[in-house]
C-alpha cells in the first residue's frame, strides 16, 4: 500500500499551514513552493481540502488559503481520507460482501489488525502537534515555511 502524491501533498500543505500564524493566509503559489509541489496539481489538492471543509478558500486581492482554527486538531487520516476517500488495506476490509471467504481466510484476521493499526497511526497525529515537531527538529521545511510571506 502506498498513499498517493496527492495525499502526501495535502499532509504536507496543513502542516505548513498549521505552522503559520493564526488567520494568516497563504497564497497558491507560496503553498506550492513550500512543499515542492507543482502549482497546478496542488490546485486540485486545495480544492479537495476545500471541498472537505479542512481549510478555506477567499478570493480577491487579499485572498488565499486559510487554516481555520478548529482545524488545528485535524488528523493526518482525516486529510488522507479527504483525499483518497476512506482507507481499505484489502477489498475484503471494504464490506463483507467484497468476499465470500472472510469467515473462513486465515489472512484475514492479519488485514483486519493491520488496517486498525494504520488507521490508529494516521488517527493518532495530528497536523498542530506535527508543526511543533517540526519547529522542534528545525527541520530545512520548517525553516522554509517561517520565511515564506502569508500574503
Amino acid at each position: 500500500m502506498q498513499l498517493t502524491r496527492a495525499a502526501d501533498y495535502a499532509v504536507r500543505v496543513m502542516v505548513h499551514m498549521a505552522a503559520l500564524p493564526p488567520g494568516a493566509r497563504a497564497n497558491r503559489t507560496d503553498l506550492a513552493a513550500s512543499v515542492g509541489c507543482p502549482e497546478q496539481f496542488l490546485s486540485k489538492v486545495l480544492q479537495g481540502l476545500t471541498k472537505a471543509g479542512l481549510i478555506t478558500s477567499h478570493r480577491g486581492n487579499s485572498g488565499g488559503f486559510e487554516l481555520p482554527p478548529a482545524r488545528l486538531h485535524t488528523t493526518v487520516l482525516e486529510i488522507v481520507e479527504a483525499i483518497e476517500g476512506p482507507i481499505h488495506l484489502n477489498v475484503c476490509l471494504k464490506s463483507f460482501e467484497e468476499c465470500s471467504r472472510t469467515s473462513i481466510c486465515p489472512a484475514y484476521p492479519v488485514w483486519v489488525k493491520a488496517q486498525q493499526s494504520i488507521l490508529d497511526v494516521l488517527g493518532g497525529i495530528n497536523i498542530e502537534e506535527m508543526a511543533r515537531q517540526g519547529r522542534e527538529r528545525g527541520t530545512a521545511e520548517t525553516v522554509k515555511f517561517q520565511e515564506l510571506p502569508c500574503t
